[in-house]
């Protein structure tokens, strides 16, 4: 059976096979076959695009001249990537450079010295000077970490606007800071050998003297500026930043992001940022000191504080509270104290300057506060509170005292303010009506200002129909401007590039966040 079935099989193949194609019909009527093909295949999806690159830590850490060198302490990883660090000597004997290389970064672990302190008097000694290329990052490994740069020694940190030095906090390479951080390490501190009052060190000496010397505030161990050199030079900082800084070491004795003390009219400081100091965004000590192109973000005490006898010029300043924190003023100048006749008298000249102060309830009281027998001249200004704008604190403010250096009371020229309903306040003996008639003393004033600041700090069409002052007319070391505020327009870019972006103020849409650490 199963032999006939396979016979039955084989002829009905071979009938088929021996038609052509003409011979098989299509099922029903005669017609066209219609033969649909499967569709290819979906391509796969496209893969994500690539996350910026982490950093990859340097191989070790290069060699400097100093006899210490630099210590490997390992590598520290933050969300940028994996980092080699290279811990500072305690002190730098010999003149050296940090070099930038990709995958480094440069620790302060605790005081960092640069050279001795080599006194008050010129010496003709070699300097230790420590010179930082563009684009080095450097933090402080603790809480009272900071660098100091002593009397007769030099700094040369010149970064660019495009590859700034930054000087931050481990938390901010652990990606642990935030817009509300600060207080994560000390700062950096200038000392140098020009004028100064208050003579701490030799109580007896004669203020702005040789023999007249200061101990640094927040410093335990000795730190002392001082001299009779008002041209001294303490060196440069162009293009820097300082992040997180300041620290408390008692009462009213502080370190902030910068301090400089008895630093002379030789030093450069240029284009420099501080962001979120726990105490002044920068603060001088006597000095000569003149700095041009400032920015000053979330300072948690005042933007800039002068006192014990600071004369020198400060032009272009952009200062932007928090709008969260207790900010205090942006000024605070004073000399009020039991030795507030010492000469030299302290001299704030300010010139292009945009205050944004956030705090209606600040502990001066005031956006900006001068007191005792400090002397000020401030040109070409807007200030935006929501408090009162300005304080003035004791009547020898008012008074002009030749023997002892006092002009007189403070000056204003092209300054417009926009402040709360009450822009002035008087205390210590001073009137309301006073402040109110030493501010319209000066020319081209307004303390019924209405701001049309655009991205919070470049002037709109309000500051632009604003009349300037020439502050040449007022120091020679001023530039001439035709503009009050520190910006002149959306043209005017000098703070973009080399700053970092907060939410306190952002600067450049392309910078980094201060929250990061800048491609290395």
């Amino acid at each position: 059976m199963k032999l006939e079935k396979w016979i039955s099989a084989a002829a009905v193949l071979a009938a088929l096979t021996g038609c052509g194609a003409d011979d098989i019909s299509s099922p029903g009527n005669s017609g066209n076959v219609t033969i649909n093909n499967a569709a290819p295949p979906a391509p796969p999806p496209a893969p994500p695009p690539a996350g910026p690159s982490l950093v990859t830590p340097a191989s070790g850490c290069p060699t400097i001249p100093d006899p210490a060198g630099l210590r490997d302490a390992g590598t520290i990883t933050g969300p940028t990537g994996e980092y080699r660090v290279c811990e500072l000597p305690a002190r730098l004997t010999v003149s050296a450079t940090l070099e930038k290389f990709a995958g480094l970064l440069y620790s302060i672990n605790g005081r960092v010295d640069v050279g001795l302190d080599r006194g008050a008097a010129p010496t003709g000694d070699a300097a230790v000077v420590l010179t930082i290329r563009p684009g080095v990052v450097l933090y402080g490994v603790t809480g009272t970490s900071w660098l100091v740069v002593n009397r007769g020694n030099r700094i040369q940190a010149v970064g660019t606007a495009t590859s700034p030095i930054v000087f931050t906090s481990r938390d901010n390479v652990l990606g642990l800071a935030n817009d509300d951080s600060q207080g994560q390490w000390g700062g950096v501190v200038l000392l140098g050998r020009a004028p100064t009052t208050d003579c701490t060190v030799a109580p007896a000496a004669t203020p702005g003297t040789v023999d007249c010397e200061r101990q640094t505030e927040g410093a335990v161990d000795p730190a002392y500026f001082g001299g009779a050199t008002a041209n001294d030079n303490s060196g440069t900082l162009d293009y820097v930043q300082i992040r997180y800084s300041g620290y408390v070491l008692s009462g009213n004795s502080e370190l902030q992001s910068l301090t400089l003390g008895g630093v002379g009219s030789g030093t450069t400081v240029r284009h420099f940022q501080s962001h979120n100091s726990s105490d002044d965004g920068f603060e001088i000590f006597g000095g000569r000191p003149s700095l041009r192109h400032v920015v000053i973000t979330g300072a948690d005490d005042d933007n800039i504080d002068t006192d014990t006898g600071y004369q020198g010029t400060i032009q272009y300043v952009i200062a932007v509270q928090k709008t969260s924190g207790a900010a205090d003023s942006m000024i605070e100048q004073d000399s009020a104290n039991a030795l507030e006749d010492n000469t030299p008298r302290t001299h704030l000249k300010l010139a292009n300057f945009t205050f944004v102060h956030r705090n209606a309830s600040s502990g001066n009281n005031a956006a900006m506060l001068f007191r005792g027998k400090s002397d000020a001249t401030l040109v070409n200004g807007v200030v935006t509170s929501p408090m009162a704008c300005l304080r003035l604190n004791g009547t020898n403010i008012l008074t002009a005292d030749a023997a002892n250096q006092k002009l007189g009371p403070p000056v204003f020229q092209s300054v417009v303010m926009q402040c709360s309903a009450a822009p002035f306040v008087g205390s210590g003996g001073v009137t309301v009506q006073q402040v109110t008639d030493v501010f319209g003393a000066g020319a081209n004033n307004n303390a019924a200002f209405t701001a049309s600041l655009t991205g919070t700090f470049i002037n709109g069409a309000n500051e632009t129909a604003a009349t300037a002052t020439d502050p040449k007319t007022l120091d020679a070391e001023f530039d001439t401007t035709t503009h009050v505020g520190a910006v002149r327009d959306a043209t005017d870019t000098w703070y973009a590039g080399w700053t970092c972006n907060s939410a306190t103020a952002t600067f450049d849409a392309t910078a980094t966040a201060c929250t990061s650490l800048p491609a290395l």
